[in-house]
């Protein structure tokens, strides 16, 4: 309670069902005169961009359109997305998706204002201007990039994705509209969902954990236990995509000021080297870390497993422990994620290589218990 805080928020996020249609007015009260719409070739095709733009439109905002971002965005999508918002003339960039389009605009809105490469930013706090004006609006309920100060590319050259953690990629409008997010896959919606889980949980018990982001993470953790289920089930369940929309929000504010940990940190690993869901890697690693973890977390794990609905009433710490772990492990084959990561596939003999760079990843710091390179190699092989 002693330690000063430093909290980065968005000036403005907006919210619920329809939210989207507040941006028009937005957009006007501005002043913008064009602007970078940065998407996926998925959300083009069925119609979601087209929303956006009528908006745009709406606003008599002129526009570009970037759609070709990966899955996990890479430095090749920065430099052509900074191509077209440069020879453009773009003065604002509209993020439109799940973390892959809203970390590739972060990225670019970087670029245009600081210059170089982004290989640059890797780190902590690198840059030195303010992003070029971003709204975001968030399409699954799983990364809460729109909301966070992080961002990952992946350099394809080394197989990495960087990581970076830099106020001056805070967008300035963020929408979670829930109504955006019907309709989507089931694996889709259990891979973000399981993301948004992670999220909470290690925020929940990372090192730089304090009042205010346990209050938001354990809220988090409640929302998302309640309703990942039924938004897997029943995609037009707009109840459970509202909740899963409040869940990924508040946790993306809980991890984006404390950190995460060594879930994060090899997941980032399986995404570099084999192009894989962000929100699935992280599935299927978090019992197999956080069962490492737990005998260094006090109470917490306590917590979890409550707010995940087990009553743990009379239980020791070490079966509370035990319990939290396998809520996370049944939700997670409730939704239908591998249970393993060899059916992702990953090879055995790539572990070694991975572990050493998890160790260097900006996630592993966060990790409530040390790990060395010997238990980084348990925990990815135990996870195949």
């Amino acid at each position: 309670m002693n330690v000063s805080r430093r909290i980065y928020l968005p000036p403005l996020s907006i919210v619920g069902p329809d939210s989207l249609k507040e941006l028009e007015e937005e957009f006007k009260s501005r002043g913008f005169k064009k602007a970078l719409l940065v998407t996926d070739s998925m959300l083009v095709e069925i119609g979601m961009a087209a929303q956006v733009e009528n908006i745009i439109k709406a606003a008599e905002l002129d526009y570009v359109v970037y759609s070709d971002v990966k899955q996990n965005p890479t430095v090749e999508n920065v430099n052509a997305g900074l191509e077209v918002l440069m020879s453009n003339g773009c003065d604002c960039i509209v993020t439109l998706g799940g973390g892959s389009p809203q970390d590739c605009g972060k990225a670019i809105g970087i670029l245009a204002t600081n210059g170089g490469s982004i290989i640059d930013y890797e780190g902590i706090h690198v840059s030195k201007k303010k992003s070029l004006p971003i709204i975001a609006i968030n399409t699954t309920a799983g990364t809460a990039s729109e909301i966070t100060i992080n961002y990952v590319i992946t350099d394809e050259a080394r197989k990495v994705k960087m990581v970076m953690v830099d106020k001056n990629c805070l967008v300035d409008i963020a929408v979670n509209d829930p109504l955006l997010m019907l309709n989507k896959p089931a694996a889709l919606t259990a891979a973000t969902g399981m993301d948004a889980l992670t999220h909470a949980i290690e925020a929940y018990v990372t090192l730089g954990a304090y009042e205010w982001s346990d209050a938001l993470a354990i809220k988090a953790i409640k929302l998302i236990g309640e309703s990942l289920r039924d938004a897997v089930k029943d995609g037009k369940n707009v109840e459970a995509r509202t909740k899963m929309a409040w869940g990924q929000f508040i946790a993306g504010q809980a991890f984006s000021n404390c950190g995460l940990g060594y879930v994060h940190s090899m997941a980032h690993q399986l995404g570099g080297f084999y192009n894989l869901p962000h929100g699935v890697c992280n599935a299927v690693l978090l019992p197999y870390v956080e069962e490492f973890n737990a005998d260094a977390c006090g109470t917490k794990f306590k917590d979890i497993a409550e707010a995940l609905g087990v009553d743990t009433t009379g239980m020791s710490i070490e079966d509370a422990n035990s319990a939290a772990i396998n809520a996370i492990k049944k939700l997670s084959a409730d939704v239908g994620i591998p249970s393993g990561l060899k059916e992702l596939g990953v090879d055995e003999k790539d572990i070694e290589l991975m572990s050493k760079n998890a160790l260097l990843d900006v996630c592993a710091g966060g990790n409530p218990k040390e790990m060395t390179l010997e238990d980084t190699v348990k925990i990815y092989t135990a996870a195949l």
